[in-house]
């Protein structure tokens, strides 16, 4: 029987983030062997996520990560079942660390398959399942790219976003916070009238003749007053035509065009837990 000393329950609790007891537990059965230890903790993740598969894992946390050029950014969420795990310091960490690994992948199929510390990132959000005893998953994953990408994380982890402009012009940082900032604030559907699509259209118009025909319009106004209440579901839904939150005299697009007169939002990515 191996001796099982302090710092090699250290050891194994740095590598695989598991509790001090559950380490112990895992080396003594392991008889000292510490590559079978980890095979140990990662069977007991195994069992236990195969038990809490049906949970609702709608906590964790959001982040939203950009590359040095600014030019990539990520944003994802790694869920949990509890408020409590979500704003843990090392659950968080754990968050950061993979959303930094997520920027090199395009997909989330790709991204799950990476490599984390020698095992998959399926593997270690198994692991960890294993380890805090509730279900953990990757919930988003939105890549974007753009002349220049800024991100903003609400606080709490709650809320991540990433916007692209169209150039990297002076003050293109503090604008692409802002507008990133806009977009987690108001949960655009879209960028412009151009990104909304055609179901949603035909399901507003309808909802607005419905109200219209309540108000005893005309059927024949119908058509031209649902097409104007249209422009107002726009301005009110889609970011570049929103309102801005920190100068409601001006759209988001104004906004921006007051930074650089050529400058535009060219796309943008939400992720929010819940």
């Amino acid at each position: 029987m191996a001796t099982i000393t302090a710092a090699d329950v250290n050891k194994l609790r740095t590598i695989t983030g598991a509790g001090m007891m559950d380490c112990k537990k895992a080396l003594v059965e392991a008889d000292g062997d510490f590559d079978l230890a980890i095979e140990n903790l990662r069977k007991k993740g195994q069992k236990v996520a195969a038990n809490r598969s049906d949970r609702e894992s709608t906590e964790g946390a959001a982040i939203a990560v950009v590359n040095a050029d600014k030019t990539e950014g990520v944003v994802i969420t790694l869920n949990c079942e509890t408020d409590f795990v979500g704003k843990n310091e090392s659950f968080v960490k754990l968050a950061q660390d993979l959303a930094n690994l997520a920027l090199k992948y395009n997909t989330k199929e790709e991204f799950l398959a990476a490599d984390f510390n020698g095992i998959t990132v399926s593997e270690k959000l198994i692991e960890q399942t294993g380890v805090i005893g509730e279900k953990i998953e990757i919930g988003s994953f939105e890549k974007l790219s753009g002349a220049f990408v800024g991100s903003y994380i609400h606080a709490g982890n709650k809320i991540a976003t990433i916007v692209a402009l169209s150039a990297n012009v002076d003050g293109a940082e503090e604008a692409a916070r802002n507008v990133a900032m806009q977009a987690a604030a108001m949960n655009p559907i879209a960028l412009d009238e151009s990104g909304v699509d055609a179901d949603t259209i035909a399901k507003e118009i309808e909802i607005a003749k419905d109200l219209l025909r309540q108000e005893g319009k005309p059927e024949a106004m119908l058509e031209g007053i649902s097409k104007g209440k249209m422009q107002r579901f726009f301005k009110d839904n889609t970011l570049v035509n929103q309102d801005y939150i920190k100068d409601g005299s001006m759209s988001v697009s104004n906004y921006v065009k007051s930074v650089d007169a050529n400058l535009t939002v060219t796309g943008f990515k939400r992720a929010a837990l819940g």
